[in-house]
């Protein structure tokens, strides 16, 4: 039988653009004589669509738009992802699309996703269909992985999948398909979405696995892809290829910054840029996706930033060629300050000062943003977010966080291999120890641990949810331990008021991990 694995990246309620999305890989499919064409879960209306998804008119548009492909439909059946009405409900099916018509539905039991509970309810589950001489058993989404037991009556299993990206997902998902093949005895086709929705990423990385758990084709990570497979031909297996996680994040990135500009009509992207490692990645990406063109950052040097870090930022600017101004903020901070004075009084210099630095920053990025229409992006990092280290309303500011979901240490492994063909952020970027220079001579490691084991301390507690004991009888000091602990539990105020930051990790704060403010319990 030939199949085409379509694998596109779609507009949430774009139904006109995905339809012709569709149409021409539909078209292309039947140019080939191919029997099944089939698209991701929810590719009729992009994913992941919250409360739209509850919506009546918008329901009506995913049906009309349903049928208008399928008029399309002759001589070829194509399994298409969509929501659907069913009693009252709303579930998520595989739309099976033939002769003309919408012939039938194969709906999802398994809802266990945080974007789809409550929006989504639990249906039928895997079902038959007949394509030509073969049995093809059709499972929508997380069945795949609960609803296993299929595979004795098919000839083939097909999978419509919409599974984010988050690190090390691609070689658990190729391990899962392949070791589901090779139990099962049968081939398995899956597509998967591919591009960004917001702060959901899709990698794509479909393919088809034959019964001895070995890949018979795999589409491309993080780009639109379609190929075509006889599954009856005589062919030679391909190697899985080797993921690299600092390259995967960066795919990815790439793909969440440019289709959250694309998707929202936005141009042009501003941030500041200090000559810490933060803002020169963020700087750096955004000039690669978006156009060194469209991208605008402002230097803002105070009596505590060092000569380097002014040096090392133009640098910087000038190697990716972005525009950029230098703008002291001496004046405006000895303004406040002294405006400030009959309050504060004789107090001593502490962490309001600094913060006071920060916030002049944001409010100044923040007017370019207003006066030149460009959308800032925040440069704070997860270890920072999770100890509450970045300023509210100063260094957090923006419309989007791009490694808001990166720890400290992958940000510099993320710059290393920015600079894998030369060198774009200066070397002493990454050198240097990390600084806010917000005080004479400060250093982050006077207030935080190390960062290599600030990470490694927040990875078991935050990815790994490893409690205080359990992270102090893996080695690490007790004082340390609680520290960090209750640096992240009494910053969860910070993070209620964060911006969208791309999902990169299998727990993204805020949204993978939820606690109530008032929580005497902990976690």
């Amino acid at each position: 039988m030939k199949i085409a694995l379509a694998q596109l990246n779609y507009t949430i309620g774009d139904f006109e653009g995905n339809r012709e999305k569709i149409i021409d890989c539909i078209d292309r499919a039947k140019a080939q004589r191919v029997q099944l064409i089939v698209f991701a879960e929810q590719a009729i209306c992009g994913a992941p669509a919250y409360d739209l998804l509850n919506k009546v008119s918008f329901l009506n548009l995913c049906e009309d738009t349903l049928e208008e492909i399928a008029s399309h439909c002759f001589d070829i059946a194509a399994l298409i992802g969509s929501p659907a009405q069913s009693s009252n409900k709303t579930i998520s099916v595989a739309a099976l699309l033939e002769d003309g018509r919408v012939k039938r539905y194969v709906g999802k039991k398994t809802i266990r996703s945080r974007d789809e509970a409550g929006y989504l309810s639990s249906s039928k589950g895997c079902e038959y269909i007949k394509i030509g001489d073969k049995k093809v058993a059709v499972v929508v989404g997380e069945d795949i992985r609960t609803e296993q037991e299929y595979g004795e009556y098919a000839d083939l299993i097909v999978n419509l999948s919409n599974s984010p990206y988050s690190r090390g997902v691609v070689e658990r998902r190729y391990d899962f398909y392949r070791q589901l093949a090779f139990m099962t005895g049968k081939p398995v086709v899956y597509v998967n979405q591919v591009g960004a929705q917001t702060d959901v990423v899709y990698d794509g990385s479909s393919g088809m696995i034959n019964s001895r758990g070995e890949a018979m084709m795999l589409l491309k990570s993080f780009e639109e892809d379609f190929q075509v497979i006889d599954t009856e031909a005589d062919q030679e297996p391909i190697a899985f290829p080797e993921q690299n996680k600092t390259r995967n994040v960066y795919h990815a990135i790439k793909v969440g910054l440019s289709d959250y500009f694309t998707k929202n009509g936005f141009k042009t992207a501003c941030l500041g840029l200090s000559g810490g490692i933060d803002s020169a990645v963020v700087v750096s990406l955004a000039a690669e996706v978006l156009g060194a063109e469209n991208v605008r950052v402002l230097l803002m040097p105070s009596q505590f930033s060092s000569d380097h870090s002014v040096e090392d930022a133009r640098a910087l600017a000038e190697n990716l060629g972005v525009e950029y101004q230098i703008v002291p903020i001496n004046e405006t901070f000895a303004a406040l300050t002294t405006t400030l004075g009959p309050v504060f009084g004789e107090l001593p210099f502490n962490v309001a000062e600094e913060n006071m630095q920060a916030r002049i920053r944001g409010m100044m990025m923040m007017a370019i943003s207003n006066k030149f229409g460009n959308i800032l992006l925040a440069t704070s990092n997860k270890s920072e977010i999770a100890v509450g280290y970045g300023t509210l309303y100063g260094d957090t500011v923006g419309g989007l966080s791009i490694i808001g979901d990166l720890y400290k240490s992958e940000v510099y492994d993320l710059a290393r291999y920015i600079n894998r063909d030369r060198e774009i952020i200066p070397i002493n970027t990454i050198i240097k120890a990390p600084s806010a220079e917000l005080r004479l001579e400060q250093k982050d490691s006077d207030t935080l641990p190390p960062y290599d084991i600030l990470d490694a301390i927040l990875y078991r507690m935050i990815e790994e949810g490893q409690s205080r004991e359990e992270i102090i009888t893996a080695g690490f000091d007790e004082e340390q331990v609680y520290k960090v602990y209750n640096l992240v539990l009494t910053s969860e105020f910070k993070r209620y008021q964060s911006c969208p930051t791309l999902r990169l990790s299998t727990c993204t704060l805020r949204i993978n991990r939820r606690l109530p403010l008032t929580n005497k319990y902990g976690y």
